[in-house]
């Protein structure tokens, strides 16, 4: 089984995290943001791999360095799971509708971090109640911090929570096709993932 356990405590947030890569999608989250819970639940979902999650936070202030810092353990914990990435298929791409929004999620585990987002223009100011930024620095966190090439495109939608629903769904779905076992060796033409 490809699992993980993180542990991060700083002056602004307290974060254990365990990840099982080859669950059934169940989770038990607990960050103190309610609509954060709701997003993360849907991207294990889809992903298929069971996530505990327990965060705590300087939410009194704003909720971005709670988000940004479980960004970074996911990462890293995601990282710590899927190992030397023996046998994974890598690369995946998908789509996901959500009412009028649509998204696409496209990935490459290759251990080169890089995160683009396209269309985030789109996604109204405010989301959820907060600043929509603290939702692309999280999936910026997530993609440097595990160590892999990310490019969401919000190809078009106009409903905040419908575009940023069909995110993290994606981001679940895409990982779970990368991380399929479906090579022999590296997938890799010089044998290595950096």
């Amino acid at each position: 089984m490809r699992k993980a356990t993180i542990q991060r405590e700083t002056k602004e947030t307290q974060i254990t995290l365990d990840l099982n890569l080859d669950g059934k999608g169940k989770t038990k989250i607990d960050t103190e943001l309610a609509y954060f819970n709701h997003m993360l639940e849907l991207m294990a979902f889809w992903g298929r791999f069971d996530l505990t999650l327990k965060a705590k936070g300087d939410i009194q202030i704003d909720a971005h360095h709670l988000i940004e810092d479980v960004g970074i353990c996911l990462g890293k914990a995601f990282a710590q799971a899927w190992g030397n990435r023996q046998g994974i298929q890598r690369i995946a791409a998908v789509k996901v509708p959500m009412d009028e929004a649509l998204v696409e999620a496209v990935i490459d585990l290759s251990g080169r971090p890089y995160f683009v987002a396209k269309g985030y223009d789109i996604v109204p100011d405010i989301v959820f109640g907060e600043e929509k930024d603290v939702f692309r620095e999280f999936f910026k966190s997530v993609s440097f911090s595990a160590r892999f090439n990310l490019h969401l495109n919000w190809c078009y939608g106009q409903n905040g929570h419908h575009l940023l629903e069909a995110s993290f769904k994606a981001l679940g779905l895409v990982l779970k096709q990368a991380i399929a076992k479906n090579w022999e060796g590296i997938s890799s033409t010089k044998g290595v993932l950096d």
